[in-house]
């Protein structure tokens, strides 16, 4: 299997795109495809010094263009064709890479993938997976920021595309829920409560309602919601850990009692960060394009980078989108709207 990286994503250039692809190459038996300035990437490659087997699995694809992170997502698309996100997604497109993941621009990224690859048929518009981190298994929450304004029908195939992607973390029959602001059936606005109906009479494992407290717990393995909501989620949830740590940190060095009660549980407390980095879960899954396709964060490292590229693989490898065909082709009722 072969993964394209755009390397020269995000905010740290291609120093932990480049980490980040040597790591994946260490834990497994995958081949890359690196897109972006070739003087820059082996200028890389030199100063890490990758033992033999790993650059034998690596192919460079030189550029010259990159989409900055600033840019319009439009603009870039159609000014910059050879930009690396363009690219990387192109390999896909022509068969000589099995998915690409980006760190950058992600209104460019996701503009790319569906320039190149298409939707998947019947699928009315993709959006972007994130999983968050519960007290059981990783929590998957669609729409994340692709769609801020969506129909009934955007939210149902929301439901199908993420239960199917969820099987990557082996969950058999994914409970779903959809984000509403109580757990009672009628509770929410026309949205929510229209989707409700869809969710109630699928043959989907459907639980109800759930509400922002829920999303942490664990007893819901699917979130639906518009990507408006979805991303406010997202950068609350990041924002919440970013503090707790922070507060954390400051508390255990203002004390010495602190700094001996944390040295006796430290494992503890790496235990925690290990639960709630966003880097051990890698990016985000575009799903719904002709293809796979992974979003990182911005400040992705190299741990993140690793992550992601075995996220792919294993979409790949489990076949998400086969499963999203076949999940689309039994419940064809709601796909008939399609305004």
């Amino acid at each position: 299997m072969r993964i394209a990286l755009d390397a020269m994503g995000g905010d740290h250039g291609p120093d932990e795109q480049i980490a980040g692809a040597i790591q994946a190459l260490e834990e497994s038996d995958l081949k890359l495809t690196l897109v972006g300035d070739e003087i820059a990437i082996q200028a890389c490659l030199d100063r890490m010094a990758p033992a033999d087997d790993v650059l034998s699995r690596l192919q460079v694809v030189h550029t010259s263009e990159m989409v900055e992170m600033g840019e319009s997502p439009v603009d870039a698309i159609r000014k910059k064709k050879n930009s690396s996100v363009m690219l990387a997604f192109d390999l896909v497109k022509k068969g000589e890479a099995d998915a690409a993941v980006s760190a950058g621009n992600s209104g460019a990224t996701m503009a790319a993938a569906i320039r190149k690859l298409g939707r998947i048929e019947n699928v009315s518009r993709p959006g972007i997976a994130s999983a968050f981190p519960t007290l059981k298994k990783p929590v998957v929450m669609m729409d994340v920021g692709a769609n801020v304004d969506c129909r009934p029908h955007h939210l149902f195939q929301f439901a199908l595309m993420a239960a199917a992607f969820s099987r990557v973390f082996e969950i058999k029959s994914p409970r779903v829920g959809i984000l509403s602001i109580g757990a009672e059936t009628g509770k929410g606005n026309i949205l929510v409560k229209e989707t409700h109906t869809l969710l109630a009479n699928s043959s989907l494992n459907f639980i109800g309602n759930v509400e922002g407290r829920d999303i942490f717990q664990g007893n819901v393995d699917v979130i639906v919601c518009d990507g408006f909501v979805g991303n406010v989620c997202l950068k609350v949830s990041e924002g919440l850990i970013e503090a707790a740590t922070e507060t954390l940190r400051e508390g255990i060095m203002n004390s010495m009692k602190a700094k001996f009660g944390y040295f006796l549980a430290k494992p503890v407390f790496l235990k925690f960060k290990k639960r709630m980095d966003y880097a051990e879960y890698g990016g985000a899954p575009l799903l719904g394009i002709n293809g796979t396709g992974i979003i990182c964060h911005g400040k992705s490292n190299a741990v993140a980078i690793k992550n992601a590229i075995l996220e792919a693989a294993k979409i790949v490898e489990i076949k998400v989108n086969e499963k999203i065909v076949a999940s689309l082709a039994e419940h064809p009722e709601p796909l008939a709207e399609k305004k």
